[in-house]
């Protein structure tokens, strides 16, 4: 890999029944959650995992190597809330611009991940908002000097954009379109009446 690389880090949690998604889980049952999860990875793994235009990471919680990972490479997410993994995890990745999505986003292509990468050409970060207030990408150009965009912010509310936007003042920021999550038994429903985009 060149100085230049791209880097999509896909943030996800090693599946175990009981574990992640609990409000789905308290909506459709433990087992559901669990095989949404798993389907979830499968689909972003073929989708995106396998694109040559950019290196596709892996970034677990816990920290240990899943099943099926596919032979891509391993990021332990490490310790804290969410923002202190996503910055241990950009400041450990090689050089070049980098962009870390969720996985739990059934409306992710493999043509956002290029317009990320397009929008860091010109612009400090990229954001994809969230329809409930927060983001299913972030992506920042250079991280030579990292610039922590997290700190301070109200994860798993409605402020949690707005917030990390507000610590990227005087950066330049592009926006990609707004996807939904699923987070809870409606939009689990949503999701298989193929209601996602």
């Amino acid at each position: 890999m060149t100085g230049s690389a791209r880097h999509l880090v896909i943030f996800a949690r090693t599946p175990r029944v009981g574990q992640g998604k609990r409000r789905l889980a308290r909506d459709i049952g433990e087992i559901a959650a669990f095989r949404f999860q798993c389907g979830m990875r499968r689909q972003l793994l073929d989708g995106l995992g396998r694109d040559l235009r950019w290196k596709t990471w892996l970034a677990f919680t816990p920290d240990h190597l899943p099943p099926g990972a596919r032979g891509l490479p391993i990021l332990a997410q490490g310790a804290g809330d969410l923002g202190r993994r996503m910055a241990s995890v950009m400041r450990r990745l090689p050089p070049g611009p980098a962009v870390i999505i969720g996985s739990d986003i059934p409306g992710i292509r493999s043509g956002d991940i290029a317009a990320a990468f397009r929008a860091l050409g010109a612009h400090d970060a990229v954001f994809g908002p969230a329809r409930d207030g927060g983001f299913w990408l972030i992506g920042l150009r250079c991280r030579l000097r990292f610039v922590d965009p997290f700190r301070n912010v109200r994860w798993s509310s409605e402020h949690a954009l707005a917030d990390t936007r507000a610590n990227l003042r005087g950066k330049r920021v592009a926006l990609l379109r707004t996807l939904a999550d699923v987070d809870d038994g409606d939009d689990w429903r949503r999701y298989q009446r193929g209601q996602f985009t």
